[in-house]
This record gives C-alpha cells, sequence and structure tokens, in this order.
C-alpha cells in the first residue's frame, strides 16, 4: 500500500458511503467535508516525502491485471504529476464548503448523490495523473468522464443535457484514438522484445527508435486526445457549453483540473515517447497555440455570460501552456508545468468568486450587474484579486509562469511569443472590463432584489440594496482564504513548486533531445 493507493481510496471510499446517504443533506455535506478533508491532509507528507533529486517515477506500485497482455495496475508519480495532485486535493474540499452558497442544488436532487460524484471523480483524476501503466491510464481517462457528465447533466443549467452529451462525446472519442495509437505502440514494443507491454517507462525506450512517419501517426492519436480535453483551438468547443451550463463546483473542478489532463498528456506522452514526431509537429501545434491566446481573449472580451467569459479565459491561457510546452526550452517548459498549478488556483477562485456573485443576482449575464463593490465591497476585492491573479499582475502567482513561458520561449520562437503577448495586454482589457461591468458604476440589475421586492425587481434606491445583500460570510470567507493564500504566497515564493517540476522537465526535455 503507498501513498498514491491511499489518495485514490480514501475518495472512492468516501463516494460509496455517500451512495447510501441521499435522504440526508446535512449527513451527506460533513461525511464529504470530512473525507475531502483528510485527503487534502494527506497529500501534504505525501508531498513532503517526494524527492524532487531522486527519480522520476516515485511511490510507485504495480500489480499484475491482465499479465497475457502485460497490463498492470501500475502508478507512480513525478513532480508535475505531485502539483496536480495536491492541487485537485486543495479544490474539492472549497467545491464541498460552498455547496448551499454558491451552488444550490436541483429541486429533488440529493446533497449525498451530489458529493458522492465529487469524490468519485476526485479519486479517478488522481489515478489518471498517477497512471504509469498506458492501459491502464486510458480506461481511467475514459470511465473519468462518467460522473461529470452526470454532475453537468443531471445538476446544471437548461442546456445541461446538450453540453453533458457534448462533453462526453468529444471526449470518449478523443480516446477512442488515443486507444489506436497505445495499440501501436504495443505492437512495437511486441516486435521488438518479443512481448508486448503497456509499460510506460518501457514504452519510452521502445517507441522513441520507431521511423519518423510511424512515429507521427502514433504522435497524433495521442495528442488528438489530448488537445481536445486541454482544450486547444480547434478542439475546444465543448469548454464552453460545459462550463456555461456546469454548476459552480463542477466547473471550478472542470476548468481547474480535469482540462489539465490534455497538458499534462503532453509532456508525460507526447514528448517523451514521440520525441522526432513532437519536435517535427511542434511548428503546427505552435500555430494553434498562438490561435488559442488570441481566440480565446478576443472572445472572452466579448462574452455576455461570465461562466462562458471563464471557458474562453481559459481557453487562451492552455494556449500559453501549450506554446511553452513545444517550445521546446526548459524555462517555458518549467512556466508552462507550473501555469498548470497556477491557472487552477487562479481560474478556480474567479470561479467561486462568481459563483458568489451569482448566487446573490441570481443571474449569470453580466449585464444584470452593476455597483455591486458599494454593497458588497469584500466580494468586489476578492474578486478583483482573483482577476488580477488571472491576468498574471507581478506579485501574484500566475506571472512568474507567464514569463517564464514567454521569456523560455522568446529565445527559439521570437514570432509566435510576440503575438502571444498581445493576448496579455487583451487580458488585461476583457477582466478590468468585466471587473467594471459588476462592481463599478450606479447600483443596477433586474436579477438584483430590492429592498421589499422579489428576484426580478429592479433595485430602486442604493439603500435599498445595501439591505437586501450581504457582503461574504464568515463560511464564504473561509473556502476563499487558502486560494488567496496560496495566490499571493506563491506570487512571492514560487521555489517549492518550481524546484519540484524543474527536475521533471530536465528529464523531459533529456527524453525529447535524445530523438533521432
Amino acid at each position: 500500500m503507498t501513498w498514491l493507493l491511499i489518495l485514490i481510496l480514501v475518495p472512492l471510499a468516501g463516494s460509496l458511503v455517500l451512495a447510501f446517504l441521499k435522504g440526508n443533506d446535512r449527513a451527506a455535506v460533513l461525511a464529504a467535508f470530512g473525507f475531502s478533508l483528510l485527503e487534502f491532509l494527506l497529500v501534504i507528507p505525501f508531498w513532503l516525502s517526494y524527492s524532487a533529486a531522486g527519480p522520476r517515477l516515485q511511490m510507485t506500485s504495480s500489480f499484475d491485471w491482465i499479465p497475457s497482455f502485460g497490463v498492470h495496475i501500475a502508478f507512480g508519480t513525478d513532480g508535475i504529476s505531485l502539483i496536480m495532485i495536491a492541487v485537485i486535493a486543495l479544490l474539492v474540499p472549497i467545491v464541498v464548503g460552498g455547496l448551499g452558497t454558491m451552488d444550490k442544488l436541483p429541486a429533488g436532487r440529493s446533497a449525498g448523490g451530489f458529493l458522492s460524484l465529487i469524490l468519485l471523480q476526485e479519486a479517478l483524476t488522481i489515478g489518471v495523473f498517477a497512471a504509469t501503466d498506458v492501459f491502464l491510464f486510458y480506461v481511467l481517462f475514459e470511465i473519468m468522464l462518467i460522473p461529470m457528465y452526470f454532475l453537468i447533466g443531471g445538476y446544471g443549467g437548461a442546456n445541461r443535457q446538450y453540453a453533458a452529451v457534448k462533453f462526453f462525446l468529444y471526449s470518449f472519442l478523443g480516446g477512442l484514438i488515443m486507444l489506436a495509437s497505445a495499440i501501436g505502440a504495443y505492437s512495437l514494443a511486441s516486435d521488438k522484445l518479443g512481448k508486448g507491454t503497456f509499460d510506460w517507462a518501457t514504452l519510452v525506450t521502445v517507441v522513441r527508435d520507431a521511423p519518423l512517419s510511424t512515429q507521427v501517426w502514433l504522435f497524433l492519436g495521442f495528442f488528438l486526445a489530448f488537445a481536445i480535453k486541454a482544450p486547444l483551438v480547434p478542439f475546444h468547443t465543448w469548454l464552453p457549453d460545459a462550463a456555461g451550463e456546469a454548476p459552480i463546483g463542477v466547473a471550478v473542478l472542470l476548468v481547474g483540473v480535469l482540462d489539465k489532463v490534455g497538458t499534462f498528456g503532453f509532456l508525460r506522452y507526447c514528448l517523451p515517447m514521440f520525441p522526432d514526431a513532437s519536435k517535427t509537429l511542434a511548428p503546427l501545434v505552435l500555430v494553434l497555440s498562438v490561435i488559442g491566446v488570441l481566440y480565446g481573449s478576443i472572445l472572452a472580451a466579448g462574452q455576455r455570460d461570465m461562466k462562458r467569459f471563464i471557458a474562453y479565459v481559459s481557453i487562451a491561457h492552455f494556449g500559453f501552456i501549450s506554446l511553452g510546452i513545444f517550445a521546446f526550452n526548459e524555462q517555458a517548459m518549467v512556466g508552462s508545468a507550473t501555469y498548470m498549478l497556477n491557472h487552477s488556483l487562479a481560474t478556480g477562485m474567479l470561479i467561486v468568486v462568481i459563483g458568489l456573485v451569482i448566487a446573490r443576482g441570481g443571474s449569470s449575464r453580466i449585464s444584470d450587474y452593476g455597483g455591486m463593490a458599494k454593497v458588497t465591497p469584500l466580494l468586489a476585492g476578492l474578486f478583483l484579486l482573483a482577476g488580477l491573479s488571472t491576468l498574471s499582475l507581478p506579485g501574484t502567482n500566475s506571472f512568474v509562469s507567464e514569463f517564464l513561458v514567454l521569456i523560455g520561449s522568446f529565445v527559439d520562437q521570437p514570432v509566435y511569443t510576440i503575438l502571444a503577448t498581445v493576448g496579455m495586454v487583451l487580458a488585461a482589457a476583457y477582466v478590468l472590463w468585466l471587473y467594471q461591468r459588476l462592481f463599478q458604476g450606479p447600483v443596477r440589475g433586474d436579477a438584483l432584489v430590492g429592498a421589499g421586492g422579489g428576484p426580478g425587481t429592479a433595485i430602486a434606491p442604493e439603500l435599498g440594496a445595501k439591505k437586501a445583500i450581504k457582503d461574504l460570510g464568515g463560511r464564504e470567507i473561509a473556502i476563499l482564504a487558502p486560494l488567496v493564500v496560496l495566490i499571493i504566497f506563491l506570487g512571492f515564493y514560487p521555489k517549492p513548486v518550481l524546484d519540484t517540476v524543474t527536475p521533471t522537465v530536465q528529464q523531459t526535455l533529456s527524453a525529447v533531445q535524445g530523438g533521432k
């Protein structure tokens, strides 16, 4: 029994317990919070036991699953998977703690069922980041779609069924194509070693020696699955629908963690296994990355819905991440790896704060709000902090990552870097524009509650709005506090994260440079 197995089994056990608490919402919330908090506390010694100077894969475990096909239940962690496991362990207690404040379940839906799916999603996602058998990775990659499908389709907005089906089909199709490439890699191992295997470390040594044409086809199978998940333009169209219809807590996990599986896949699978194909197709990926930065930024500025706004902001950010990965520069790749964590923190906080705005106003339309800083100054301040972290203001966590991506990629890819830098200017524009629309100017909005009126009553006197709308309460401050602390702490002292991911990045680059 290793740390990784424990981290997978704890939320899985919690999910099973919650499945039997569907009739008692209070007990379900307390149980879910207890399991998620225990998971977070277990991550602390898990992080401390990881040695950045050690081998790439640590805390490994392996059990025979299908011996005749060389399939194992095998787990291990490197620096990049470590930070992603840590961030999901942080975000899940926040999601659970926000139930009832930023999220209210549809009538007739129990908290037990909802939170059981949340913990199941946590267990499966950790399994995806930890899997070191390619077939096991594929199985978990596909299975983790199921709880997210039900979370969106069962608890989302008016168009939830459409969004859930679109999310599922896009990712499922990408996974099937990846399976075809995984089988191709298995066949190469069988030809060279006399027996097939899905062991990641073995496949890295086998497939990297394949002819370029073979590598390219196998690379494309994995790349397509990860580009859809990332989401990289033009495979991104599922995200605005899914994020727009998902409950706030589900959107936190979807945008904050699940889409990182795509960029994680680039680093863990595409580059080490197919180094020559990665270098050959890098210009194509860089073009798509820059398009994603500009496209996502422009469309974010034109959104009328706050949740869809977040989706397009994330598309722009993932363009930066993939730019840094395929620049094949150590500084840029370290920036991309840390950007995965920092994007989760900044965007996760921004989604939570938007959820608290929607909970007060009853609408996700930007035009239904205005002047809220006059009546909710603390909420406005935390929204601004999350927004400034999103646009990578110096002193916030995201700045170091974005700076490393740009300064590193500029060395070898100056044209792409200059074009992507335009996205930084646009980010400042669309984030500050959203803040101004929601919190500055006169108090207004048909979706807000006026004095003595009900939902849909336009605000009349400002005094009435002050009586009707409350600022953040103690529970809401508590769920935001960890994110605030990390955003500021990592903004001034990013060394712990940089030290964790840098050796893994160096090993990845060494594998790429060792290609033919």
